[in-house]
């Protein structure tokens, strides 16, 4: 699979669950419930390219009641990028758009094959580190986009770090001495 490869550098943002602030970096959550880009048991780091679609993204399955959340930056310079959200960057990655915006949690929940997830699988295996990715969640803009990354840490090709200059974020998890 031949494939352009891009490096991203700058701030890209999540929202968490205030369950997870003490590890706002984990993936652990998606590799346990699998997401639209990860099957279950591959870890995954769930970003937005900004704020509002963040929110968007965290909240989806709360339209009409919003949930609490933190809202995490992250300070990002990962090589091994793929761009999915352009034509070009699909057709090189062999998925179609309709494929990109497949109802992902419902082939999951039938055991239907997940297109988003098989990709996923062939670019972990190419030794992709991440995808731009556009928003899928409802009322996101149409410039929504969002970086996941499957290999990620806190050094150089693939560095990732949480802004936090005041040491604000929990060391552990809530109720935990």
């Amino acid at each position: 699979m031949s494939l352009t490869r891009y490096a991203f550098r700058g701030i890209t943002w999540r929202a968490l669950s205030p369950l997870w602030a003490h590890d706002p970096l984990s993936g652990q959550g998606a590799g346990r419930h699998g997401g639209r880009f990860n099957p279950s048991g591959v870890i995954a780091l769930y970003t937005s390219l900004d704020p509002a679609t963040a929110m968007l993204e965290a909240q989806q399955d709360f339209i009409r009641k919003a949930q609490p959340y933190t809202l995490a930056a992250f300070d990002v310079d990962c090589r091994d990028v793929v761009d999915l959200t352009s034509a070009a960057g699909c057709s090189e990655a062999a998925i179609s758009a309709e494929e990109l915006a497949c109802p992902c949690l419902r082939l999951q929940m039938e055991g239907e094959p997940v297109p988003t997830q098989q990709l996923a699988r062939r670019l972990i295996a190419a030794g992709i580190a991440g995808v731009f990715v556009p928003s899928f969640a409802p009322g996101a803009a149409v410039t929504g986009a969002n970086l996941v990354l499957w290999d990620w840490g806190p050094e150089a090709p693939h560095r990732v770090t949480v802004v936090d200059d005041y040491g604000r974020f929990p060391v552990r998890p809530p109720g935990k001495p």
